[in-house]
């Protein structure tokens, strides 16, 4: 997560889906636009239940790239654990074929979003959608690697070949716990740690990692977006939020 570059990305356009179910209807409209906000513009809709009582998260996959099912059930805890949604919280999982453009730009990214995402707010329903790619990150580098992006309001992609790949290094973690701390950081930006949308009560971000907290070992360090900190994840388990990352959360409408 990038911000200079998402930035670069968000261009403000609206776009209209409309069906009918017979010729004397009024035609229904799906409007994208509420989907379409810069990251973390989304914070409070998602954590409490002022506008939005529930949650639908639309998560595709590229086929034969599809999450572990541990770690989409640990995930789903973790949202439970955090978001005030009287109306619960509800998985829709599908399989794409893969768009072959591997390795990606955000830009690609979200142009692959454009195709394939099906579901956008609605009434006192919030939707994000996850993307788990069958690729790695085009700026990616022999020293940094990057497991997955959070780059609008309700969008995030996961680099699943990448997870994959980080799996199967010495002493790492297993590849469901990586998904699920992956899935969970993510998912923390759109809720807008830290301090993207969701204010600071106290200061912890991380001056060198724009949007990360400096508390070492939880869940918003920067290392565990790009990698580096998988490694040491303690007894293969997922790192939790600190503290300071769980008051900003209340203080906005979270658990």
């Amino acid at each position: 997560m990038r911000l200079h570059k998402l930035l670069l990305l968000f261009i403000f356009t609206a776009t209209f889906l409309v069906s009918c179910s017979s010729e004397d209807d009024a035609p229904i409209a799906i409007s994208k636009v509420d989907n379409q906000k810069p990251l973390g513009s989304s914070a409070r809709d998602l954590l409490a239940s002022d506008q939005f009582n529930g949650l639908t998260v639309e998560l595709i996959s590229v086929k034969g790239f599809e999450p572990k099912a541990a770690a989409v059930q640990g995930f789903k805890t973790f949202l439970e654990n955090r978001l005030n949604k009287p109306d619960g919280i509800t998985f829709n999982t599908r399989v794409v074929n893969s768009s072959n453009l591997a390795p990606f730009t955000i830009e690609e990214i979200a142009r692959i979003e454009n195709d394939n995402r099906a579901i956008y707010n609605s009434g006192d329903e919030i939707t994000v959608y996850i993307y788990f790619a069958d690729g790695s990150r085009e700026s990616d580098t022999d020293t940094e690697v990057t497991l997955g992006t959070a780059y609008l309001n309700t969008s995030i992609v996961i680099y699943e070949e990448t997870l994959r790949n980080v799996s199967n290094r010495p002493n790492s973690p297993d590849l469901s716990t990586i998904e699920n701390a992956t899935l969970n950081h993510e998912f923390a930006h759109l809720i807008g740690l830290v301090d993207i949308g969701t204010p600071q009560q106290t200061p912890h971000e991380d001056t060198d990692s724009e949007g990360h907290c400096n508390v070492q070992d939880c869940l918003m360090s920067a290392a565990i977006e790009f990698g580096s900190g998988v490694i040491n994840m303690v007894d293969n388990t997922v790192p939790k939020l600190d503290d300071l990352c769980l008051n900003d959360l209340r203080a906005n409408g979270g658990k």
